[in-house]
């Protein structure tokens, strides 16, 4: 069979132009999917199992840093300006991090939709999990789809306003849950619980946890479908970074078509006529989140969590047909079968090169950097009226302004030093020297500014500019800095 004599259900049947009597955007229809197992199922439950115990546990994981420091592993720090990751500390002037972050993300992102199509939006988007969940609830206490289905379409009674008010209630109560964690990660998480169960926690807490609760009930509850669909931009956006090699959830119409039911595919068959596999049982629609139906091709809707797939094999199992009828498969491969030529899979090409190539390169420099920083810091600047001074014995005198930084929130004592003009003496405005030279004293996340003196009575050359260098040594530790700034003679 050749490529021609096999087409897409959905580029046989192209939808009509809208008319002037059809609305642009159709009305929402009311999604029940049924419930579905399988290896993907599996998968999606271990995900959202492990992603949100993180989400809402990870606050009161302990983490020691030492004395006068805070002992929660993830913390947002904003009186001390700090974002504490475990053993990592990051500063206010180290927004880069988060830029480096954010670029790694993206290119993730970029990664995981070049080897397997939207996987994010369909197993690790937030939306996606907590809808997931709020499903589960949704199913476990007003029922299956066609238990659901026949509810929602009945009168009201006792029975089904008991079950609406009792779903209602513990979806609030995980949304209010999901806000209240998300404060966690801003205080101390066991004293930040106490004071809200006490009413004495800060009025920002509480109006971010009632923000985080509706949000939440109102997009996983009754949005839904409606914010992948309509509120992200990613499906747009991966439209135009995918290419015919990519996986996606693809419905195998070179096996499927044409459809029938059982009993007439086995007469075909024994005819000797082209039958598919597929028996029009509409599985693959009924347990779709969004409502899709995949045999129709890939739509902007699906989000490729693979759910049709364990209901068709579910039902190939039934009919001792072969599983696989809907998988994840490449359109290339597609192709290439259609055309009676080798499967082709080319996970590894240039795009997913690169992607992997940028991820390394830019986490790379983001470790050395973590790894190169130090605790301090320091910078000087020179005067610049008088760039010099003669002092009444011949010597010649340059001031500067330097200022150090302690990063650390603990005291800490430092020895500077000047290196670059041999026999030059440092001197420090308004401190007394001593054994161990001039020492500066910073408290606990501050800035020091001093007034340094530096006195050659050497010779230098006319006009001469000597490179010299300031030094601060840490009095209890081997951690130091150092400023590169020049000695001016006339």
């Amino acid at each position: 069979m050749t490529a021609a004599a096999v087409k897409s259900p959905k580029s046989q049947t192209p939808s009509p132009a809208p008319t002037d009597d059809e609305p642009l955007y159709a009305a929402r229809r009311a999604i029940y999917p049924q419930s579905v197992k399988g290896r993907l199922r599996t998968i999606k439950w271990v995900l959202l199992a492990v992603t949100l115990a993180i989400y809402y546990f990870l606050p009161f994981v302990r983490w020691d840093r030492g004395p006068d420091a805070p002992s929660q592993a993830v913390l947002i720090d904003f009186p001390t300006r700090r974002f504490y990751f475990f053993f990592i500390e990051i500063w206010p002037q180290e927004f880069y991090y988060l830029a480096g972050l954010l670029i790694l993300a993206a290119l993730t992102l970029f990664l995981m939709n070049a080897v397997a199509g939207r996987v994010w939006c369909g197993y690790l988007c937030p939306q996606t999990v907590w809808t997931d969940l709020y499903m589960a609830v949704e199913r476990a206490i007003e029922g299956d789809r066609r238990a659901h289905m026949l509810a929602d379409a009945g009168p009201w009674t006792l029975e089904k306003v008991a079950h609406k008010t009792l779903k209602h209630s513990v979806w609030l109560l995980i949304a209010w849950w999901t806000g209240g964690a998300w404060v966690l990660y801003f205080a101390d998480a066991p004293t930040l619980v106490v004071e809200l169960a006490t009413f004495q926690a800060p009025a920002v807490a509480y109006v971010s946890i009632m923000v985080l609760t509706f949000t939440t009930y109102t997009l996983a509850g009754h949005l839904r479908e409606q914010v992948c669909t309509y509120m992200c931009p990613w499906p747009r956006i991966q439209a135009a970074l995918t290419d015919e090699y990519a996986l996606n959830v693809t419905y195998l119409y070179d096996r499927g078509e044409p459809r029938g039911s059982v009993k007439k595919a086995a007469l075909a068959r024994a005819e000797g006529e082209k039958v598919g596999d597929c028996i029009d049982c509409n599985q693959c629609v009924a347990v779709c989140p969004t409502g899709v139906d995949i045999r129709h091709g890939s739509q902007l809707e699906c989000i490729q969590c693979g759910l049709c797939i364990d209901a068709c094999d579910t039902v190939m199992d039934k009919i001792n047909r072969p599983r696989g009828l809907i998988a994840y498969d490449s359109e290339a491969n597609l192709e290439a079968r259609i055309a009676g030529k080798p499967s082709v899979q080319r996970i590894v090409r240039p795009r997913t090169i690169l992607y992997v190539a940028l991820i390394a390169l830019v986490g790379g420099i983001m470790i050395y950097s973590l790894a190169d920083r130090t605790s301090e810091g320091l910078a000087a600047i020179h005067d610049r009226n008088p760039v010099f001074v003669r002092l009444s014995d011949g010597a010649l005198r340059n001031a500067y302004t330097v200022r150090l930084t302690n990063k650390k929130l603990e005291t800490r004592r430092f020895a500077l030093t000047v290196e670059g003009l041999p026999g030059a003496k440092l001197t420090v405005v308004g401190i007394a020297p001593t054994p161990e030279g001039d020492v500066l004293t910073i408290g606990p996340d501050k800035t020091l500014e001093a007034r340094v003196l530096v006195t050659y009575d050497g010779k230098l050359d006319p006009g001469a500019s000597i490179p010299v260098t300031f030094r601060i040594r840490d009095l209890t530790g081997a951690t130091g800095a150092a400023v590169s700034d020049h000695f001016i003679g006339p």
